[in-house]
């Protein structure tokens, strides 16, 4: 009731987390609450430091899968309160299918700058569904997808390297060349350990998409990537099959064109995380990563998730991991009898880039922070005793 858009504003302060409701400006379109959407950051340079939120797809609390496309903006920040708007935005040509499972990445290539979109999962088509598998899940078509959001177009190119679908993959994108890691499968139920190069040419006329298969590779879904330097990244957790958690960790350097992937020092994990059979988590950025797991592995509060900071230090600091003990928990308001189960780690996605609020922290009263519920633009007030 807090939050009625859904989102929030996220912040880990002297190893406390603190979530504040996000505001939506009076012009800004509907935003369905959904679970596991691709999201990505447009600039419209690659070093620029405004920037807006791309959010695609992804499957709303009702079980439907979307299609849409979202921006979203910062438009007004006070100490009290950061506004954001929040854009439908509207595609033509080969607009893709409704999915959840994949990625968006924006490439920089002669001075433009292009959306790639690939994997994911959709419902089967209704021509081909019967009563057994009326709603079953398939893998989408393994299409690359470049999308100009200027000017609303959509192109899809069909690569011969890429054969098959992919879901929960990793994918990291440098200049004009973006890699694809892992992924599962449900046609061959597996995780392929193969490790893609696109390479993204953005010249005056049609853009050229090339596809590199590399060795190199790992076996592996729902990882989380987060970014330690401007060259290298660390990969954490994720699932080598759907009841074995991967526990290592590996360093990724780009550089030059080229991709490197080492296994590194794993962190002390604890035994919560080792002995639990789910995690999930999500980048936090500046090299953190946000852990969770469900209640029910510590037998404790069974209808709780107990987060844990992973945070990740560069060569500069003898690339060093180290686990920060357990800092919150939070109680669910969803009856887990009657919630479907989650598929890999779609269970929450989080962005630290534009909600660094710890700067305005100061209890000063300002009469422009006044909370102004008709600005949010989701909530009818039907009459006092109403408990909707």
């Amino acid at each position: 009731r807090s939050c009625p858009t859904g989102v929030f504003l996220l912040d880990i302060k002297q190893n406390e987390i603190k979530m504040k409701p996000a505001f939506f400006s009076k012009d800004s379109c509907y935003l369905p609450p959904l679970r596991y959407p691709a999201l990505c950051m447009l600039r419209s340079d690659a070093r620029a430091d405004e920037y807006q939120y791309i959010i695609h797809g992804g499957k709303t609390p009702n079980n439907d899968l979307s299609d849409k496309v979202y921006f979203m903006s910062l438009v007004n920040k006070t100490s009290k309160k950061m506004t954001f708007q929040c854009i439908e935005k509207d595609l033509g040509g080969d607009v893709p299918e409704a999915r959840y499972g994949h990625t968006i990445n924006v490439v920089h290539s002669r001075g433009k700058s292009m959306s790639v979109l690939f994997g994911g999962r959709s419902y089967t088509p209704l021509a081909q569904r019967t009563t057994e598998k009326w709603n079953s899940v398939v893998d989408c078509l393994p299409s690359v997808f470049l999308i100009d959001f200027e000017f609303g177009c959509c192109t899809s190119y069909v690569l011969p390297e890429l054969q098959d679908g992919l879901s929960f993959h990793v994918s990291i994108a440098r200049d004009d060349t973006i890699y694809i890691l892992g992924g599962h499968s449900l046609q061959n139920n597996t995780r392929s350990p193969n490790l893609y190069k696109l390479k993204i040419d953005l010249p005056l006329g049609s853009p050229a998409v090339t596809c590199t298969i590399l060795p190199g590779g790992i076996s592996v879904s729902s990882a989380i990537v987060t970014q330690i330097s401007d060259t290298e990244f660390v990969l954490v957790g994720g699932y080598h099959s759907d009841n074995q958690k991967r526990l290592a960790c590996n360093t990724i350097v780009l550089e030059d064109g080229k991709i490197e992937i080492v296994e590194s020092v794993s962190p002390e994990w604890t035994p919560d995380i080792k002995h639990c059979r789910t995690w999930f988590g999500c980048d936090m950025g500046k090299g953190s990563v946000l852990l969770g797991i469900p209640g029910a592995n510590k037998q404790i509060i069974p209808d709780a998730n107990y987060f844990y900071i992973l945070r990740c230090k560069g060569a500069e600091e003898d690339k060093e991991e180290e686990l920060i003990t357990q800092i919150c928990s939070q109680t669910s308001s969803e009856d887990p009898g009657d919630s479907t189960p989650f598929e890999d780690s779609e269970e929450f996605c989080f962005s630290a880039e534009a909600n660094t609020f710890d700067a305005d922290d100061a209890d000063t009263y300002n009469e422009d922070d006044e909370e102004d519920e008709s600005e949010t633009g989701y909530w009818i007030t039907c009459c006092a005793s109403c408990s909707i």
